[in-house]
């Protein structure tokens, strides 16, 4: 197998809290991570010199070793002694900076098509193991499906599929830094915890409508006063028929969950024609993982 076509698919976050700050200055969380059928596309293809290369279609993303998809090759490359190299085509879709583990899922995908393309027969929870040395999110991107995140988010449980439906995503012009969000995150007695257990026991019982009820995003407090746009967005969505939504991440992408697909496509129509998302687009959930 000399090429290898993968799709990286984005996440969503059904539900993220943040437990405390540890004394190495990272946060501890409590996540449930969802994948959507939204994905970037990468054709990888082996070369007989030992160098990776990067194309992409979006002309301000490095090419070199500051991108994730480079990281992952190299690891790849130096783990597994490979001879020869990698060229890797991208068509970026998932927004950049945006909650949705645009990056990491590209790394997640270079590192699955060269286990397969150079017949390495590293199970998931190796390239799991290595995939954290590249970023935290990486490790989920190589699960996919609806999983619980804990730690600094490399601690990973499978749960059950979430239910299948419609989700419109919405990125504003903005750009926010999740540096930003963290150092300006307040857990102290006032701050609002979503209930994580109980959105996994709503998505066992497959109610949407509960889950939507006890969806929760604790990196909203920061980012809801400082950029209002993020919660135009969600009241947009939700005037207009999602049964819930919510920040996706640090931001600062919305995402809108809907029961049928009519009012969706609506919903789709209408926020692209009200301009307050530079991105929008319309997708659903995805359960299926790589096999």
């Amino acid at each position: 197998m000399d090429e290898l076509k993968v799709k990286a698919l984005a996440k969503i976050n059904l539900g993220l809290d943040v437990v405390r700050r540890r004394e190495d200055g990272y946060h501890e969380v409590r996540m449930i991570m969802q994948t959507i059928h939204l994905f970037d596309q990468l054709t990888v293809k082996k070369i007989e010199k030992p160098e990776i290369t990067i194309h992409t279609n979006m002309s301000f993303l490095p090419t070199n070793e500051n991108n994730l998809i480079y990281k992952a090759a190299k690891l790849m490359m130096d783990n597994f002694d490979i001879e020869g190299g990698v060229d890797v085509d991208l068509k970026k879709r998932i927004p950049v900076a945006a909650g949705m583990a645009g990056g990491s899922t590209d790394a997640a995908a270079v590192m699955y098509a060269m286990n397969k393309m150079f017949d390495l027969k590293a199970s998931r929870e190796k390239l799991m193991e290595l995939g954290v040395k590249i970023g935290a999110d990486v490790p989920y991107c190589i699960m996919r499906g609806t999983a619980l995140a804990e730690g600094i988010g490399e601690e990973l449980t499978s749960l059950p599929p979430m239910i299948k439906c419609p989700v419109l995503i919405a990125k504003p012009s903005i750009s926010v830094s999740t540096k930003f969000v963290y150092e300006n995150l307040k857990l102290d007695e006032n701050t609002v915890h979503p209930d994580i257990d109980k959105i996994i026991a709503d998505m066992k019982s497959k109610d949407l409508g509960a889950v939507c009820r006890d969806m929760g995003n604790v990196l909203e407090s920061v980012t809801i006063p400082n950029y209002p746009i993020i919660d135009d967005i969600k009241k947009k969505m939700v005037s207009d028929g999602a049964v819930g939504a919510m920040m996706s991440g640090s931001g600062p992408t919305v995402f809108g969950l809907f029961d049928d697909k009519k009012t969706a496509e609506k919903a789709f129509a209408s926020m692209k024609e009200s301009g307050l998302a530079k991105q929008v687009y319309l997708t659903d959930i995805y359960n299926t993982r790589w096999s």
